[in-house]
């Protein structure tokens, strides 16, 4: 009786194991930038200058033609739904509620190492929403959350 006992219990724990097959996932890092009239996050491939070309670009606004949102993630396992990463961006509050602005895209992940994805709000529309004030980065499996990452502020 114990050992079918014994039995039993391994194969469920076995059948349980077998059925939880979901993806997962995270969200890494994501570097909010800058771009100038040009479209450049920065006139040379150093770091620090990147960092202090930004730092200038934060100061003068007029110099700024839009701001990308790099963002690394990385998801394990086959996804069961579609992947897509979500940014969502607030702004500078006009009245009772401040901006809010939600940009999508799918992605798909064919490796277990980390993919870097990128956002841009360029043009007319950086124009209209303003200044961003917080964001936050999903990564969601159709519906499911599967990481997130997001502002200080958020």
């Amino acid at each position: 009786m114990r050992r079918a006992l014994i039995w039993l219990s391994l194969v469920g724990w076995v059948a349980v194991a077998l059925s939880a097959s979901a993806a997962t996932g995270r969200v890494i890092k994501v570097l909010p930038q800058f771009l100038d009239l040009k479209g450049r996050n920065s006139t040379t491939p150093s770091l620090y200058e990147r960092d202090l070309y930004q730092a200038t670009l934060r100061q003068n606004t007029n110099l700024c033609s839009g701001m990308r949102f790099h963002v690394q993630w990385k998801a394990k396992d086959q996804p069961t739904a579609p992947l897509k990463l979500w940014l969502e961006l607030r702004g500078v509050a006009h009245g009772d509620y401040p901006k809010h602005l939600t940009l999508e895209k799918p992605v798909e992940s064919h490796s277990r190492y980390s993919h870097w994805t990128r956002f841009d709000l360029v043009g007319e529309a950086y124009k209209e929403f303003g200044q961003v004030t917080a964001w936050r980065v999903t990564l969601r499996e159709g519906d499911r959350l599967l990481g997130e990452q997001k502002s200080f502020l958020w």
